[in-house]
């Protein structure tokens, strides 16, 4: 371990990164602004856990049938839906934040964000009003992702430019750990409600709750966004790229593309298994209650909010793809085996010890991922080029939930999501072999 001086902790003068100030930040500065911007990206990812664990009960809200298990598919394609407007999202507002700075950027998707929680939040039901319910549903998660199109690359690029060389890892994990206070608190929620609430009111009304207190939160958002600082790196951008020059460039770098999206199928695939699908998994697939299922989904949220850290540190002091080859490798071998387990006798122990397996693999994997992905794309186009190649894959990843559902419906097998999350996995480790850092040009800014 380093030894860290009393000197050093104050300040950092060995390449420091200001926030668009003079002076060099401290450590207390560039902690602060990881709050501030994590905060943001926490309610994007609380705001899609909800949909994912009350799938049932809105599926039953906005897509009434008598087959229960269409009203799941319905539920989860529309809570797929919103992913399919993430690469607009992040090619319009992408290419609009590399060019007016990272700050107006996070200020705007946090707008576009609460706008979109409020629409599923306020809708009446299908008893009410009718096919203008789902409609309005839809449309508020397809604005959901067209806004965290561009969130998720916003928060982990503007984390990236204010961290040292030393810290990217580290600093750049807690945009993953804030997600993961999102699915504490959505499971934490979600194992009250279901204790005072019965089956009933719950289907009824309990699921907006959740949604409501989203919407009530937002207002602190705000407030811990609006005195960001720009990033140094920005602010030493000279002519921001216009929208024609940041597609010509996407074009010219298909192959980090295609690379990214490669790397973003593990994170995607593997974060929706263990978190969003696993409540409906455990009530509708392993027949357990529901209260179990939030209870693992709980675990895996405070496992990763601990680790992803910890992961993000040794990627600094080992390398990014070593974690990367190595997550990926032993997902391919134990994912599917595990799933398998599993369902042969199904328990709360067991999806319990499956669940937090799969939870470090995914920490492990993505602690390092995220940053890498930063690291690989052109700085000029960073914000677009990362948050197209995130909403590219998660155009797939983020339909897991209503995959595998689907997969299990057609197959019979109920251990099906172990072979989803390897091939993912495979995707994963192709991506870790064949990408390369960004290596900038001489004289370019």
């Amino acid at each position: 371990m380093r030894t860290v001086d009393a000197t050093d902790c104050e300040v950092e003068t060995q390449d420091a990164v200001t926030l668009g100030q003079k002076s060099p930040v401290t450590r207390f500065e560039r902690m602060k602004a990881v709050g501030q911007v994590a905060s943001g990206n926490m309610l994007e990812m609380y705001d899609f856990m909800i949909f994912g664990y009350y799938a049932a009960a809105i599926g039953t809200a906005f897509f009434p049938s008598e087959d229960k298990h269409a009203e799941l598919l319905l539920s989860f394609t529309t809570f797929g839906a919103g992913f399919l407007m993430r690469p607009l999202g992040a090619l319009v507002l992408g290419a609009y934040v590399d060019r007016i700075g990272r700050r107006k950027g996070l200020i705007l998707t946090l707008a576009l964000m609460s706008i979109g929680t409020a629409t599923l939040a306020l809708t009446p039901g299908y008893a009410s009003i009718g096919l203008l319910a789902p409609f309005f549903v839809l449309c508020g998660r397809l604005l959901q992702g067209f806004s965290a199109g561009v969130e998720l690359g916003s928060t982990s690029v503007y984390l990236s430019e204010i961290a040292t060389e030393r810290t990217k890892g580290f600093i750049v994990a807690f945009q993953s750990a804030s997600q993961q206070v999102a699915v504490i608190g959505a499971a934490l929620l979600g194992v009250v409600l279901t204790t005072y609430l019965d089956h009933q009111a719950m289907a009824a009304w309990g699921w907006r709750i959740p949604l409501i207190l989203g919407c009530l939160i937002v207002p602190v958002l705000f407030f811990l966004r609006r005195n960001l600082q720009e990033t140094q790196s920005f602010r030493e951008t000279h002519a921001p790229p216009k929208f024609r020059e940041v597609v010509h460039m996407l074009c010219k770098e298909w192959k980090i593309v295609g690379t990214g999206i490669l790397t973003v199928m593990m994170t995607t695939t593997s974060f929706y298994v263990i978190t969003a699908y696993t409540p409906s998994f455990g009530t509708r697939v392993l027949h357990l209650t529901n209260r179990e299922s939030l209870a693992v989904t709980l675990c895996v949220g405070l496992t990763n909010l601990v680790l992803l850290p910890c992961f993000g540190a040794l990627s600094d002091r080992v390398g990014r793809r070593k974690l990367l080859i190595s997550a990926t490798l032993l997902a391919l071998a134990s994912a599917w085996p595990m799933m398998n387990w599993l369902v042969s006798a199904p328990s709360f122990g067991r999806l319990l010890l499956v669940e937090m397996v799969l939870a470090v693999l995914y920490s492990a994997y993505n602690g390092a991922a995220v940053v890498w992905l930063t690291e690989i794309v052109p700085p000029r186009i960073r914000t677009t080029g990362f948050s197209f190649a995130y909403s590219l894959a998660t155009c797939i990843g983020g339909f897991t939930p209503m995959i595998c559902t689907w997969l299990i419906h057609a197959t019979g097998d109920r251990s099906i999501p172990g072979a989803w999350l390897s091939l993912a996995a495979l995707c994963g480790l192709v991506a870790a072999l064949i990408a390369r850092p960004y290596k900038q040009e001489a004289g370019q800014s």
